[in-house]
């Protein structure tokens, strides 16, 4: 079974996007994408807690929100890659730092 990674960040428009949309060819993984705000494309449901092996947030107030929001549930491990909020969806940058962030975590959970 491949694992599943639920990329987060507040409104799911920019940067769990471009995650998502750079992991979802790999075939590795399952991913998804939510925000952790109520005018999210998607906001963070039980049931993509549910879903979830691994949740990698942008930045760590989306880790305290989701802790927050679904304390009675039992968590996957949650990871903040550290991106800020300065990029525009599939920015070379942003995918640069995406996959710098991620692979690590990828290959320990991986392995």
């Amino acid at each position: 079974m491949k694992p599943r990674l639920l990329f987060v960040c507040s409104r799911n428009q920019w940067r769990s996007p471009t995650a998502e949309e750079i992991y979802r060819p790999d075939a590795r993984l399952e991913v998804r994408s939510a925000g952790v705000s109520g005018s999210a494309r998607h906001t963070i449901s039980q049931a993509d807690i549910d879903w979830a092996d691994l949740i990698l947030v942008m930045v760590p107030t989306h880790k305290r929100r989701i802790i927050e929001c679904f304390h009675d549930s039992e968590l996957p491990p949650i990871e903040s890659l550290d991106i800020p909020d300065d990029y525009q969806p599939m920015d070379a940058e942003l995918i640069d730092l995406i996959q710098a962030a991620t692979e690590p975590l990828l290959i320990r959970l991986l392995s």
